[in-house]
Order: structure tokens, then C-alpha cells, then sequence
């Protein structure tokens, strides 16, 4: 396979896209916002989706083949072994977030979340399947983040709570939770009968120097648990509508019960398609933006370090959103960052508590954008 050059991908290219990242705002403006890589697709999925549109192959979905490629892809890269009729085709993993608690959960009960954390999280728990929020805020320390089991505890001993949302990745502040993490929280929602939802979406994305396990791994076969992933962060699916739900000895049965057929019905055909050339033949082009993104956030670290010394930034363990610290700039820095910058970037109250004073920034660009960029907030004062 073809390797790319990050270096030839300049912003006029990447104006014509019409996805969201690029049509949200204006053309003087750099989005570094969603969740939305720059690079180019990877060669065999778009090989996979073109044959499919020369084949006029663009009917109702079918899963075919995708289950075995998942499989394949859970077990060489965390050598996790799963079932392969197990594993369920959904649209998206908020989908899957949102049908677990309702399959899980009854109307009212509380779903602990660890803000800052993905700002959905909040309107599907408490508008889409009706629950309430417990908020458990990741422990910070020097700008380091980590799971708080003594709050967690502490929350699951509670009556009204019986669901965690686990974001593993933690989205926005990269944190890989460590094995010995997961297995107490696996612990204490065993003690306290509390189900455990795992969106283990940026997991592919997991950097040198870091390794992701999967919870399901470690919870028991027979917990209440369900863990929901997808090709489609790693790889830059996200508008093709798959992902995957998997279940424990358990959960299985539920989901195969209660998951509505307009859910899985919901799953794009052509996201089908990409999933299992991604899984099957995309490892070589993420090996490559694995290396890319170690590097920018790196050079992220440098950038901030000469034009914002007093930024807080700790490099990511995952993926490519980038958690920063900009004291002195006001509760939401983004406002201003946008107006006078022209730097579209995730506003850091929406993540919850934590995420005051801070913004989330996508790394996933050439390193020539992103010197931009930063460049660009260099220039502003605080506060303006």
C-alpha cells in the first residue's frame, strides 16, 4: 500500500470537502474541532467503496463478512477473543450508548459520567433515554488525568445508580485507563450491580507508550456490561454509519432481544463495506497515522511551549484531540479564539465540569497547519 505525504495536505484541498469539519464555518477559519481527521482516506477502502459504487451497490445493508473481520481485529489487536455472533451491526457507537442504557437501565435512575467528557453524553443520558446524570470528575494532577475509584465507589453505592458510562479512551483528555483501573471498576460494579457501558471508540488510536484494554476483558462473563466500537474514528468513517455492539454472556441474550431492528437496520450499507476493509486491510495506513500523530502531538508540546508558555497540555496517551489548559483567557477561550483568530476549536464548558478555561483541539492534521494554528493563538492576548 501507498503511503501518504501528511506534508502535501494543504487547506485549499481540504476546503472541498463537504463533511461538517469544513462547512460549519467560514473559509477564513481553520477548523480543528470535530472529531475528523485530515488525512486522506486509506487505499483499500476506497478501493472497496469504489467497486461498490461501480457495482451500483448501494441497497439495504447487509452485514456480511463484518463480524468475522471484527473479530479478526479484536484478537490481534488486544488478543481478544470474540464470538463472532456476538458482535452486532449498529449505526454509530452513541446509538449504542444510548440503546444499552435504555436496555440496561429503567427511566430515572442515574448513569455516572467522568467530566470533562464528551459533551453527547450528557444530552443522551438525560434527554434521549431519560436517566438522570451522577457526575465522578477524572482526578487531575498537573494536567495528568485518571479514573477517581474512590468517587466512582462511592457513586455506585448509591441507589438510584445502576450504569456507568465508560469512555475508554477518555475523550478529551486522551487518558488510557490502566488495566488495574478497569479490574477495580469491574470490582465495584460487580459489589453494587451496576452495568458498565465501554465506548472503547478511540481505541485503535492508542499511542506508543500507552496500551489500551478492552473492559470486557476484564469484567466477569457474566456482568452487566456491553462495550460499543467502531472503524470509523480510526479510519475517518464516521458518515458511513457503523459500528459495533458487543455483549457478555450476560448482556448477549438482551441485545439480542431488546435492540430494536430499525437500530441495526439503521447501519449504512457502504459503512459496512469500508468496516471490513478497514479491519481487514487498513492496518498498514494506521500503523503510518499512528506515527503521525505521535509526532504532532509532540510537536503540539513545542508549538505551545513557545507561543503559549502558559498553556496546560499534557501529549495525549490516544487519539488526536488535544485537552488545553489556557489560564487567563476567560471560562470559554474558544469564543474568542474563533472571533479573532479564525480557529475553530471545542468549547471547553460543554464537556462539563473541568472543562472551564479550556478547549479541545484536533491534531489530526500536516504538521504545517497545525505550526498555523497555534501560531494563530500566539498572536492573541488573553482575554480579547
Amino acid at each position: 500500500m501507498t503511503a501518504f505525504d501528511v506534508d502535501a495536505i494543504d487547506l485549499a484541498q481540504l476546503r472541498e470537502r463537504q463533511s461538517a469539519k469544513y462547512r460549519q464555518y467560514p473559509p477564513d477559519v481553520i477548523p480543528a474541532w470535530v472529531a475528523e481527521m485530515d488525512f486522506p482516506l486509506a487505499e483499500p477502502i476506497a478501493a472497496a467503496l469504489h467497486a461498490a459504487i461501480d457495482r451500483s451497490d448501494t441497497g439495504y445493508r447487509s452485514t456480511e463478512g463484518l463480524a468475522e473481520a471484527t473479530a479478526d481485529f479484536l484478537e490481534m489487536s488486544w488478543q481478544w477473543s470474540v464470538p463472532q455472533d456476538r458482535i452486532v451491526a449498529i449505526p454509530d457507537v452513541l446509538t449504542g450508548v444510548a440503546e444499552s442504557i435504555a436496555m440496561l437501565t429503567e427511566p430515572g435512575e442515574g448513569v455516572v459520567v467522568n467530566p470533562p467528557v464528551y459533551p453527547p453524553f450528557f444530552s443522551t443520558i438525560r434527554d434521549i433515554v431519560g436517566r438522570s446524570i451522577v457526575e465522578v470528575p477524572m482526578s487531575e494532577l498537573d494536567g495528568a488525568y485518571s479514573l477517581d475509584l474512590t468517587g466512582l465507589a462511592d457513586a455506585f453505592a448509591r441507589p438510584e445508580v445502576t450504569a456507568f458510562l465508560l469512555c475508554s479512551p477518555h475523550n478529551p483528555t486522551g487518558t488510557v485507563p490502566s488495566q488495574a483501573e478497569l479490574e477495580e471498576v469491574a470490582r465495584l460494579a460487580a459489589e453494587h450491580d451496576v452495568a458498565v457501558i465501554a465506548d472503547e471508540i478511540h481505541a485503535p488510536l492508542t499511542l506508543p507508550g500507552a496500551r489500551h484494554v478492552p473492559y470486557l476483558t476484564v469484567a466477569a462473563p457474566d456482568a452487566r456490561a456491553i462495550c460499543v466500537i467502531a472503524a470509523s474514528k480510526a479510519w475517518n468513517l464516521a458518515g458511513l454509519k457503523c459500528a459495533q455492539m458487543i455483549g457478555t454472556d450476560e448482556t448477549e441474550g438482551i441485545i439480542r432481544r431488546r435492540l430494536p431492528l430499525e437500530v441495526q437496520y439503521g447501519t449504512g450499507h457502504l459503512g459496512v463495506i469500508a468496516s471490513v476493509a478497514a479491519y481487514r486491510d487498513g492496518g498498514p495506513w494506521l500503523e503510518q497515522v499512528l506515527g503521525i500523530l505521535d509526532a504532532n502531538r509532540m510537536l503540539l508540546a513545542d508549538l505551545l511551549a513557545e507561543h503559549l508558555p502558559e498553556a496546560g497540555y499534557v501529549p495525549p496517551e490516544a487519539s488526536y484531540l488535544a485537552w488545553i489548559d489556557l489560564p487567563g483567557w476567560g471560562d470559554d477561550p474558544a469564543v474568542a479564539i474563533l472571533r479573532e483568530a479564525r480557529v475553530a476549536l471545542n468549547r471547553g464548558p460543554t464537556f462539563g465540569p473541568g472543562g472551564r478555561g479550556h478547549v479541545r483541539l484536533n491534531l489530526a492534521t500536516s504538521p504545517a497547519i497545525l505550526t498555523e494554528i497555534v501560531g494563530r493563538l500566539g498572536r492573541l492576548t488573553p482575554g480579547t
